[in-house]
């Protein structure tokens, strides 16, 4: 799709505002992260809206079916990254979402572990389960998959103390950058 067609799926947004061009590109960043251009667009726009936002609003202001907008806005209330507000007065449900950047990466985080993680670490053990039982089995082929089912279980312990840091502390991990690996080099560990 080229930009001048994505440029019109917003209708109320001018397109050369700097809000139009975010939602644009977030959509475009969501759907290379595999995430529905239309979830990740309807994100953005809450992201920056600064009042609740009906779903008839979303679809007017994106130039998205109301349909899509419902199913994206499910989509986003499953991941925590949006929730429903009442308007005193409006049957209408409106949404806001999520706005503390650290917040949203964590929701995402963890979202993407259960869904995406935890089944590979399940199907993986699976497999080596039934793999320790037959004997033909090649020994390479047993030891990779060791290895996988090593590399899975060491990555999720790694993402769950990383979920279970404080989000300041963990800014400033990351702000840190080049001195973590300097530290390491100084303390003998070798980079591999």
């Amino acid at each position: 799709m080229s930009f001048i067609s994505v440029m019109t799926e917003i209708a109320d947004i001018s397109d050369s505002s700097a809000k139009a061009q975010f939602v644009l590109y977030w959509g475009d960043m969501g759907s290379q992260w595999g995430v529905n251009r239309s979830v990740a667009q309807i994100h953005a726009l809450l992201y920056l809206s600064i009042k609740p936002v009906n779903a008839e609003e979303i679809s007017d202001q994106l130039g998205i079916a109301r349909s899509n907008v419902s199913n994206s806005l499910k989509e986003l209330v499953g991941w925590k990254l949006i929730r429903r507000v009442p308007i005193q007065g409006d049957r209408r449900e409106h949404f806001v979402a999520e706005v503390d950047v650290w917040e949203m990466a964590m929701r995402i985080a963890q979202g993407r572990k259960e869904r995406e993680i935890d089944p590979a670490m399940s199907a993986i053990d699976s497999c080596v389960q039934q793999a320790n039982k037959e004997p033909d089995l090649h020994p390479v082929v047993l030891e990779r998959m060791h290895e996988m089912q090593d590399f899975l279980a060491t990555a999720d312990r790694w993402s769950t103390q990383m979920l279970n840091v404080p989000k300041s502390k963990l800014n400033t991990l990351m702000k840190m950058g080049d001195k973590v690996f300097s530290l390491l080099k100084l303390t003998g560990k070798k980079s591999e």
